[in-house]
């Protein structure tokens, strides 16, 4: 899977009997920040890394993250995947590049005036919106440690700022944020896995078992009777957001804080 070979720091990017490398991880930030080196011998540079990461994000796109080899983003400006890495280092790298691509666009948070909700909300509705334009994104940013460039810190940075008017702790508003952004990641989750047949085909299938064993499943049976797996009328993201600022609020206010 191409998040493991991130995660893992090896070169993803060649084929079978390709010996994996090292990652050095100085190398993938000073990439990310356009700090590397430049060759001063060889030939003039045809491409650049953004022009490489643009194309493979146009194929993750069209077909997932894992269709994304160095080969085949290659191909797309017709040279080998071995000429891709003069400029960017192996599959890992590149997935990073990916990411850094997308986040270009800062969330611009002023229209929420300093609230905390509104600009809370603002963020997360971004972030909602690129995951689901960008589904193999999910894989590509799973929640660990990882060098981060300019744009990605950049989104994080506007998530912390509409945090600071709660007056709490760094250390908790930053728990909040962890908070939100799982529940977008979880809600765009969602979104990529939905197949509306593979959807009627479970419910019908559900709803036979529970048929036939309704009584050791009685809170769950009485639960479906009622409409709980029904369109809820309402907007998945705000429902969950207005729980998770409801809760700060209330901490806040044990706090002795007041809403800004």
């Amino acid at each position: 899977m191409a998040a493991r070979d991130a995660k893992s720091g090896r070169n993803a990017g060649g084929g079978r009997g390709q010996q994996e490398t090292p990652r050095d991880p100085r190398a993938a930030l000073a990439l990310l920040w356009g700090e590397q080196e430049q060759p001063t011998r060889g030939p003039k540079p045809t491409l650049s890394p953004q022009r490489i990461a643009a194309a493979a994000v146009e194929l993750a796109d069209a077909q997932g993250l894992d269709a994304v080899s160095m080969s085949k983003v290659g191909a797309e400006f017709g040279v080998s995947a071995m000429a891709l890495y003069r400029y960017v280092l192996g599959k890992a790298e590149l997935v990073e590049l990916m990411i850094e691509s997308i986040l270009a666009e800062v969330p611009d948070l002023s229209a929420a005036r300093g609230d905390w909700r509104a600009g809370t909300r603002l963020w997360a509705r971004h972030c909602l919106d690129l995951y689901r334009a960008h589904p193999w994104a999910l894989a590509a940013t799973a929640m660990r440690r990882q060098v981060m460039g300019p744009h990605q810190l950049g989104w994080l940075d506007a998530a912390h700022a509409a945090l600071e008017p709660t007056g709490l702790p760094a250390a908790q508003r930053h728990q909040v944020f962890v908070l939100v952004v799982g529940l977008v990641r979880s809600l765009a989750q969602q979104t990529a896995d939905f197949d509306a047949d593979e959807d009627r085909e479970w419910n019908r299938l559900t709803g036979e078992v529970l048929e036939r064993h309704a009584a050791r499943f009685p809170a769950l049976t009485r639960a479906i009777a009622d409409g709980a797996f029904e369109p809820a009328g309402v907007d998945a993201l705000d429902f969950g957001l207005d729980r998770i600022l409801d809760g700060v609020e209330a901490l806040m206010a044990g706090a002795g804080m007041t809403r800004e």
